[in-house]
């Protein structure tokens, strides 16, 4: 009797046991008080961009034409056309290409000399060239696409513009173009075409044709939606999904895309202004692929612009990954920079003003941020960066006082100031282990409070746990974010990274938006990252987190409400656990007067925590809200492992 007793006294405090590992407990006491809290700055959450993963060709930048200007096969492999092919019987077409070109600045076109005519084995369909785009261009019913090529000829010859089902060779839509002889045949002139497509298919190709005998040159052949933002040549879904972010801070175009690995690689902003035919493009030999820069400088601050977030400008300051420019040679990179500034800020009579002037923006863009280099100071060339950074500093601020310049000398982990000025600074991590970046929300904790601010520029959980974009990479980034506002005293802007990847061609995992030819979707960060685009502004408010969790994060904002003006509160709880955990949250000077009716709870979480979204299911890991009951001063509350939950209370403060 005695051993029973004891046996059932063994399982129900095995019982106890096991309910208090699934439950834990914690208190989070909030003052709703705004004079006690601290402000957010404005620019706190924004978004970086980097030309990796063809983020921008390929993608952002709606261009459907691969190698458009026959330019990507560089000094090296001139011959090269790829993707470029020949449609028909290879024997009665030649393709090479030769430097006649009527453009100074890329001097190769191609040509394409035809052997058969209607009355010699010519095929009914034609014969000439065929471009599939970046893994298959986009072409839907009704949509408008404008084509622009340059072409001269020996004679008079019939050309046919197509798209075509690459996967199926339907013919989506087409135009004749008669090359006719009336004495400007054999000299280069623009043809531009509007063709609207009659069926859709996503794998398409643009193909140029001919049934006539002749020989023919190419260049410069652009296809471009219509419909892109604003006109500004940006792909629409993929703009969409940066904006629902509402960053206030827009950092381009690079991240080691600046740099190059070695110095003719580098992005040079002079290259990729003004009229996109002259633009030479580039191989960004970091990343390993060719761009035609039709995404370039001017680009980078349009895009700016139209989010409406402050461009941040990372400049190439001499120094590449494998080489860098002495000292004594500095001087002509410093006054690239100097002229960069001018066309960004110029007026337009100034002399780089103008080019922007005459690229369609005769008013000044609001650049007031500038960073030297890219993670220079990080590596082995941190002595020639601190050479040569005093160079930058003082002839932008001389010319520019009002500029605010970003060192990329880390000195959060430092109580001392950096031994140069600076107004920022930035800070890159990528930590591997979830429970790592949960713990870096500390490292500002102890960081000085006078000097320069920091820039979290780059940022993001990698490797195994993070996988493709997983549940368990966002929760712990979340945390992190957590700390960053805790500390936006000292922090003054946020950026993920990388923004974008192309599924086809994936340079770094993980990423916060995927996309291929027509379909995108977000990974788990990049709904954080929308979960907390309200901070920018937003008080953060006196709250203690009580807990024994070593994985448990917690804060308040006040925000206003940009529909109605009201004021909310949001409490914000991350638990990295595999566990449930109740927690009582205390608000202090919460009025009776809430709303419950509006009280929402958002809930970031899945069933598995390496659960990521893909095309099939974009939507497997994201937010959902739900109307919360038990609102008041006190409430008790349950957060699910592996989540981030936040509670949305419209309140009236004492």
């Amino acid at each position: 009797m005695a051993s029973s007793y004891a046996i059932l006294l063994l399982i129900i405090l095995c019982f106890y046991a096991i309910e208090a590992q699934q439950f834990q407990t914690a208190k989070l006491i909030v003052n709703t008080s705004i004079s006690l809290g601290k402000q957010i700055p404005n620019t706190f959450m924004g978004v970086f961009f980097e030309e990796i993963n063809h983020a921008g060709v390929g993608g952002l930048w709606a261009e459907l034409v691969s190698n458009r200007g026959f330019e990507a096969g560089g000094e090296n492999d001139p011959s090269n056309i790829y993707p470029w092919t020949i449609i028909g019987d290879k024997s009665l077409i030649q393709v090479s290409i030769d430097q006649t070109s009527c453009f100074e600045r890329n001097k190769n076109a191609l040509k394409m000399e035809v052997h058969c005519d209607n009355s010699y084995s010519c095929p009914p369909d034609g014969i000439g060239i065929s471009n599939p785009g970046f893994w298959g261009m986009n072409i839907e019913k009704g949509k408008k696409y404008k084509v622009v090529f340059y072409v001269r000829s020996t004679e008079e010859i019939d050309l046919k513009i197509s798209f075509v089902g690459s996967d199926d060779a339907v013919k989506l839509a087409s135009t004749d173009i008669n090359l006719g002889i009336d004495g400007k045949t054999s000299k280069w002139r623009k043809v531009e075409h509007v063709i609207e497509a009659n069926a859709t298919n996503h794998n398409s190709s643009l193909q140029i044709t001919t049934t006539g005998k002749g020989v023919v040159w190419l260049d410069q052949v652009s296809a471009m939606p219509l419909d892109t933002y604003k006109g500004h040549g940006f792909r629409n879904d993929l703009f969409q999904m940066v904006e629902e972010l509402k960053p206030r801070i827009f950092r381009f175009p690079g991240g080691c895309y600046v740099e190059g690995n070695v110095s003719k690689n580098a992005f040079r902003w002079k290259q990729t202004v003004g009229s996109w035919e002259n633009r030479p493009g580039h191989y960004g030999d970091v990343w390993g692929y060719w761009t035609d820069d039709g995404f370039g400088y001017f680009e980078g601050l349009q895009l700016a612009e139209d989010l409406n977030a402050l461009p941040i400008w990372v400049f190439n300051n001499g120094i590449s990954l494998y080489e860098h420019v002495n000292i004594s040679d500095i001087s002509p990179i410093v006054q690239e920079v100097l002229d960069g500034i001018e066309f960004a800020r110029g007026s337009p009579t100034s002399k780089w003003g103008s080019i922007r002037g005459s690229m369609g923006h005769p008013n000044p863009f609001d650049l007031r941020y500038v960073a030297v280099g890219n993670e220079e100071c990080e590596r082995d060339l941190k002595a020639t960066y601190l050479e040569t950074y005093p160079k930058f500093y003082d002839a932008i601020k001389q010319a520019y006082p009002d500029i605010q310049i970003i060192s990329n000398c880390d000195a959060s982990t430092s109580k001392l100031p950096l031994n140069h000025p600076a107004d920022l600074y930035d800070y890159h991590r990528y930590p591997k282990s979830a429970n790592d970046m949960f713990h870096m929300a500390q490292d500002f904790d102890h960081t000085s409070r006078t000097g320069p601010k920091a820039f979290v520029s780059e940022y993001a959980l990698t490797g195994d746990e993070a996988g493709y974009g997983t549940l368990l990479a966002a929760v712990a980034e979340a945390a992190f974010l957590i700390g960053l506002e805790k500390n936006s005293d000292v922090v003054n802007m946020v950026s993920y990274a990388p923004l974008f990847v192309n599924a086809n061609d994936r340079r770094w995992n993980p990423d916060a938006i995927v996309f291929d030819s027509h379909k995108v979707y977000g990974t788990p960060s990049y709904w954080v990252l929308k979960l907390f685009k309200e901070s920018n502004g937003a008080t953060f408010l006196n709250s203690i987190l009580q807990t024994n969790s070593s994985t448990l994060a917690a804060s308040a904002i006040s925000w206003k409400s940009s529909i109605d003006g009201k004021s909310i509160l949001r409490i914000k709880v991350v638990n990295l656990e595999s566990k449930t955990v109740n927690v009582d949250i205390l608000i202090d000077g919460l009025e009776s007067s809430v709303v419950h009716s509006k009280l929402t709870r958002t809930v970031l979480t899945s069933s598995n925590v390496m659960d990521e979204n893909s095309f099939l299911q974009p939507n497997k890991v994201v937010p959902k809200e739900s109307v919360f009951e038990n609102a008041g001063k006190i409430m008790n509350v349950e957060i699910d492992p592996h989540s981030v939950t936040l509670f949305d209370i419209p309140y009236v403060y004492k």
